[in-house]
């Protein structure tokens, strides 16, 4: 067997279950799961009908590329989303389709990290637990950045050693972030550019919550936008990754696009073309409508803007609890132990959050998850309200 699956951590949910074993919650209230960040909302009509009429077409292998029709529709909503110059993103060299950022950002690990030089792959911490698995599968050692509330939940750059930026091979990044909902800014991407310019490592970005965030007139930038801001019209090192399971309500579609650097996706391809996880042409086919449409995006985010308001509106009073810019989780403080909270949360309330610890890794300066909880407020508007509810009861309650 592989030697470095020994290193994998059991995944949160593994845990959280275990968390909750022999715990009979109140069976007079419904079950709310507002532990995993799986979108409830009703996915796009068009989308559904375009899947069915195109079942046909299951009967012929896909191609790791994709098709033209899908990659083109991807370049014209990076353009439009981010404001990047007309055909700045070339749909032959600079987009692959990928089964979701799930699998693309750790397939992407596999390929792009030399195993034979002690290679460092940098992560928030905080952080989305399939940065650690890939890293750990291709030869490499995790470094952890905290995001801290006094950073604005952003990792401190200026607090790596320039020993670990040498090292760094892939730096992963998540903006909006998972789970603290915190949005770096063109200047701070900038600034991340000018390091992997300086230490020669590649930037992964993580890009699948840009569609989910409140405030209207101030969507979150990404990297290629602020590639586009600097000149740096061929995305040299840059890569972004992102996905209609939030933008669409569609994770089970499992659809979702690499974009940037040509030259690195040009070896991406050619390791997927070994990888053997090409997107199906039915979903290819529903994506490219997905991406070329935008309505049913805004109709989405006011939902997610509605829940906030209710949710601030109910839990500000009893819990130490910012509004983030975007996603769609709240990050609290507990008023406990935040195991202890999601025990007696789901044994009080019937309500399953995640404990904060889940998602991280201790560090030197402690464990920046500690002490908190993810509420993910996936579900439909009047259960957040509820879920909303039962939690400020329990927080009374403790």
């Amino acid at each position: 067997m592989n030697p470095d699956l020994q290193k994998l951590f059991p995944y949160p949910f593994e845990r959280l279950a275990r968390l909750k074993e022999g715990i009979a919650p109140p069976q007079h209230l419904q079950h709310i799961p507002l532990s995993i960040g799986e979108p409830k909302h009703a996915p796009p009509e068009f989308v559904l009908q375009t899947l069915h009429e195109n079942l046909d077409s299951l009967g012929a292998y896909p191609m790791a590329k994709g098709l033209a029709g899908l990659r083109e529709a991807i370049a014209r909503w990076l353009t439009r989303r981010f404001h990047l110059g007309p055909g700045r993103v070339d749909p032959e060299r600079q987009v692959i389709p990928v089964s979701g950022t799930r699998e693309g950002l750790f397939a992407f690990a596999q390929a792009v990290i030399d195993r034979s030089t002690k290679p460092l792959v940098l992560m928030p911490n905080p952080f989305y637990q399939i940065y650690e698995g890939a890293a750990f599968l291709a030869g490499a050692e995790p470094y952890f950045m905290d995001t801290l509330e006094k950073n604005g939940f952003l990792p401190d750059l200026d607090a790596v050693p320039d020993g670990i930026w040498r090292r760094c091979q892939l730096l992963y990044i998540c903006t909006p972030g998972n789970p603290t909902g915190a949005v770096m800014d063109t200047a701070y991407l900038k600034r991340v550019v000018e390091l992997a310019d300086r230490h020669n490592f590649i930037i992964a970005s993580d890009e699948c919550y840009a569609e989910i965030y409140l405030d209207e007139a101030r969507p979150p930038a990404g990297l290629l936008q602020a590639c586009e801001e600097m000149g740096r019209h061929d995305f040299r090192r840059c890569v972004v990754f992102h996905s209609l399971s939030k933008r669409s309500n569609l994770p089970g579609l499992r659809s979702g696009f690499v974009a940037g650097d040509a030259k690195i996706l040009a070896q991406f391809l050619l390791y997927r073309t070994y990888h053997g996880c090409a997107v199906p042409v039915p979903v290819q086919l529903a994506s490219e409508r997905a991406w070329d449409d935008d309505r049913h995006v805004r109709d989405n985010r006011r939902l997610y803007q509605d829940k906030f308001t209710t949710a601030m509106e109910i839990l500000a009073p009893v819990l130490d609890v910012k509004l983030p810019a975007a996603a769609f989780y709240l990050w609290p403080r507990t008023p406990v132990d935040d195991q202890r909270f999601a025990r007696e949360l789901f044994a009080r309330q019937n309500v399953t959050v995640l404990p904060g610890s889940y998602l991280s890794r201790r560090s030197p300066h402690g464990d920046p998850g500690k002490g908190r909880a993810r509420i993910s407020l996936v579900a439909p508007v009047q259960e957040c309200t509820e879920a909303a509810c039962r939690i400020r009861t329990c927080v009374e309650s403790l």
